[in-house]
């Protein structure tokens, strides 16, 4: 399979959000012209971006938002259903899986843990919290594809590394730390104080 870009990626994510949107609004057909509008980038690269995946649309007619929408979630493995486990059930991780949409897209929460004594066996949704001591027996159980990290900066390498050995190939990290395993391993690091700092420069620097 070709080499495709970690931008070329999220572009497609937000194509197939927006085409969802038009869909709502019950247009039928776009213009690589009008993608490119919405998403402040150039035709070209809306073109360019597709073509990693083949032919869509026609030359003068634009694209079927519905057929294209179809196209790349076929692409992006939404037609799949995803085993998800989370470890660390505070604040953010609880907002996460009561967070519905995650289901929608096929990415279902069946396992949560953490190592706080008082929680564990309680439930969250319809989720009971296991401690994290049988993190490996359950990630095997249930077959999980993917894991999302949501305990302290100190604790989430531990789980990678304990996830990994356990054949967890994929992990979205909340955790404020940049973690690392093998090539064969995916992990997606969600910083939002880092995000929030970006904001920060870009409005200092504007007032200058």
């Amino acid at each position: 399979m070709k080499k495709i870009s970690e931008s070329t990626i999220n572009r497609l994510s937000k194509y197939y959000r927006t085409l969802q949107t038009l869909i709502e609004k019950e247009v039928e057909t776009i213009s690589s012209e009008d993608i490119a509008d919405i998403e402040s980038i150039t035709a070209a690269q809306v073109r360019k971006d597709l073509s990693f995946f083949g032919t869509f649309g026609k030359r003068g007619l634009g694209y079927n938002t519905k057929d294209l929408k179809g196209a790349i979630s076929k692409i992006l493995g939404l037609k799949k259903k995803w085993n998800v486990a989370l470890v660390g059930v505070g604040n953010i991780g609880r907002a996460l899986v009561k967070y519905n949409e995650f289901k929608v897209q096929g990415f279902n929460i069946i396992a949560i843990f953490d190592k706080d004594p008082s929680i564990i066996g309680t439930r969250v949704e319809n989720l009971t919290i296991h401690p994290e001591k049988n993190l490996c027996k359950i990630l095997k159980g249930e077959r999980i594809d993917i894991v999302i990290i949501t305990v302290p900066a100190d604790q989430a390498q531990s789980i990678v590394d304990q996830a990994v050995y356990c054949g967890v190939k994929a992990f979205l990290n909340f955790a404020p730390i940049s973690l690392k395993a093998t090539e064969k391993v995916v992990i997606k690091n969600e910083n939002m104080s880092i995000e929030l700092e970006s904001l920060s420069y870009h409005l200092t620097n504007r007032l200058k």
